[in-house]
């Protein structure tokens, strides 16, 4: 049986272990909560290198992607560094391919009209191709990176801005303790609604799921939720908001949508190619074999 890890710097009340089977192949996927703590983040990455087939970097970038430029998180960097065997994956590589396709799925089969909805992404930085494909498509989108990362209240309406503060902040945000600009640990279990005027703007409401849920606000009644890492709790919170719709880019497992790393770790288990081999065609080639649409849940 194939063995996945994703070890990650959110809370340990999200732990799972499920075996599963993809592809005919048995699968034991597992998540390891570190509740916040990088030491603790490091250690079990370095204790599981060379014991499991892939380990997942939950609750964190690694990589992130703007266009073809890759930033890197240096307090994440340092906590994977012990790892020597076993391949790592953050969910970028995958995320850039899979979030695209799961906009266009939307918009082909008539769920969701993206060239008139109104979208507020959490992050455009940590979704790039989810944001550029929602540009695509035409329709008004509001990039919500200075709120959800760094607290201020400043809506960004252009990719072309969003370049620019790529090219300007993100040498210098990679730097910065990882925990100043993401929720991790204890503070993801912790709602404190602000900019309450975007979300009630919006139709759509994209990106990582843990900034999406800090932030919310009481209402939103007929919204859609375009995220992951989601499981059934949520789901009643989303319902006891108002939410419509919550869409998921991944596939389900027992209940829970786990996030980017945990099918990107999967992948690479699978693949007979090595991940540094992998391309985002690749991602979408095993994908797309296993059965792949995206999760669609009505709430209302």
């Amino acid at each position: 049986m194939k063995h996945v890890v994703s070890v990650s710097l959110g809370s340990s009340k999200r732990d799972f272990s499920e075996e599963v089977a993809f592809l005919g192949q048995p699968i034991l996927v597992e998540r390891i909560g570190v509740d916040g703590s990088l030491d603790a983040f490091a250690a079990k990455m370095a204790e599981l290198d060379g014991k499991v087939d892939a380990l997942g970097i939950g609750g964190a970038d690694l990589y992130l992607w703007v266009g073809r430029r890759r930033y890197v998180f240096r307090d994440i960097a340092r906590c994977v560094a012990g790892v020597k065997t076993t391949p790592v994956l953050d969910g970028s590589g995958l995320k850039n391919s899979i979030e695209r396709e799961t906009v266009r799925f939307l918009q082909a089969n008539g769920i969701v009209d993206f060239a008139k909805a109104r979208t507020l992404v959490t992050s455009a930085l940590d979704r790039f191709g989810l944001a550029e494909e929602l540009v695509a498509q035409g329709g008004p989108v509001v990039f919500g990176d200075v709120m959800f990362a760094l607290g201020l209240a400043v809506p960004i309406r252009r990719l072309s801005t969003m370049h620019l503060l790529a090219r300007v902040l993100l040498p210098a945000i990679s730097r910065l303790p990882f925990t100043w600009v993401y929720p991790t640990g204890s503070s993801q279990e912790t709602v404190r609604p602000r900019f309450g005027k975007y979300f009630a703007w919006a139709d759509v409401i994209a990106g990582d799921y843990h900034y999406i849920r800090r932030r919310m606000p009481d209402h939103l009644e007929g919204k859609t939720i375009l995220s992951n890492t989601t499981r059934e709790s949520d789901l009643e919170m989303l319902r006891e908001r108002g939410v419509a719709r919550l869409v998921t880019s991944t596939p389900e497992i027992n209940g829970k949508s786990p996030g980017t790393n945990v099918f990107e770790a999967i992948i690479v288990a699978l693949s007979e190619k090595p991940a540094s081999q992998l391309t985002a065609d690749d991602y979408m080639l095993k994908v797309r074999e296993m059965g792949w649409q995206p999760r669609i849940v009505d709430l209302a």
